[in-house]
């Protein structure tokens, strides 16, 4: 009886969280300056009888797919398991940059927008596929911002549309099946952030460089990032902070593919260590074997290694 009670508890708790409408921009405090850490992870259960996909969950928590994925490595995308324990990856490092306007970090595919106040919101993103690649290292800024965007898509897509048995117009209109989506901020040389016309994807290599969100968080976007602002780029698959309290926290994602070979392998890929990773390894007091351990798990989560 206490065990269909805890059941039917838990779902009622599921069902208000699913149907709040407080789950796209996840807003975060940064409570102290000093300190890189935001959030808290969140343990959930897999419904009894699932029958929704990753992106359906990943989508009602605002995260990408790739995150779930590092969190809890042997969840079925399609079709997670009925009662399956999982981790819902919202607690991380912010960037080792700086905090001002908009950082994508492709290695992540987490877009964060610096508000004033000490705040900053994070958003799942889609970014480049191989061949295609979203820029890694850039700073521009937003140049202007569109409503319903056309699409203008380059010979070399429509080439390659054709190549796979697809025809797309010189000039895709603006509506519902644009794959720009409803909204577009422009950034110069080709590039935008904007919406999708796909219910699947975001977390994901799957766009021709540009960055994708999904659509509440590109009207978001849209009303919120005033044209002028700040815009970089970064490609950090590790993130480091050392706390107030002098904890260390180390964050590992699966760096991005280069090539169609080493996406395929089921090898794990190299991690480069950058120098300001190897500089802060000496000059603090780290636990070698955890951050090696972590270095190999890659959960995308902030780990304690001191």
């Amino acid at each position: 009886m206490l065990y269909l009670f805890k059941l039917l508890l838990i779902t009622i708790l599921i069902t208000k969280l699913f149907c709040s409408n407080n789950l796209f921009a996840t807003t975060y405090k940064i409570i102290n300056q000093n300190s890189k850490i935001i959030g808290n992870n969140i343990n959930f259960i897999i419904p009894f009888n699932n029958k929704c996909s990753l992106e359906y969950f990943s989508a009602k928590f605002q995260v990408g797919i790739t995150n779930m994925l590092e969190a809890n490595p042997n969840l079925d995308v399609y079709l997670p398991i009925s009662c399956t324990k999982i981790i819902i990856p919202k607690k991380m490092i912010l960037p080792n940059t700086l905090h001002k306007g908009i950082i994508i970090n492709s290695a992540e595919m987490r877009l964060y927008f610096f508000l004033k106040y000490n705040k900053v919101i994070v958003f799942p993103i889609g970014i480049g596929e191989i061949g295609n690649e979203t820029p890694r290292n850039w700073i521009t800024s937003v140049k202007y911002k569109k409503s319903n965007p056309i699409w203008i898509p380059t010979k070399n897509i429509r080439d390659e549309y054709i190549r796979n048995g697809q025809y797309i117009p010189k000039i895709f209109p603006a509506g519902p099946k644009n794959p720009m989506g409803l909204f577009a901020l422009y950034l110069g040389n080709y590039y935008a952030i904007h919406g999708t016309n796909s219910k699947f994807g975001i977390g994901l290599r799957i766009s021709h460089g540009c960055v994708r969100l999904r659509d509440n968080d590109i009207k978001f976007l849209f009303n919120n990032v005033p044209i002028g602002t700040r815009v970089q780029f970064i490609n950090e698959p590790i993130k480091i902070t050392k706390e107030p309290d002098n904890t260390i926290y180390l964050e590992v994602h699966q760096p991005l593919s280069s090539n169609k070979k080493e996406f395929m392998s089921k090898k794990i890929l190299p991690i480069k260590i950058s120098k300001y990773i190897k500089k802060f390894i000496v000059n603090n007091n780290i636990n070698i074997k955890k951050f090696n351990d972590e270095l190999n798990r890659r959960s995308g989560i902030p780990t304690l290694i001191n």
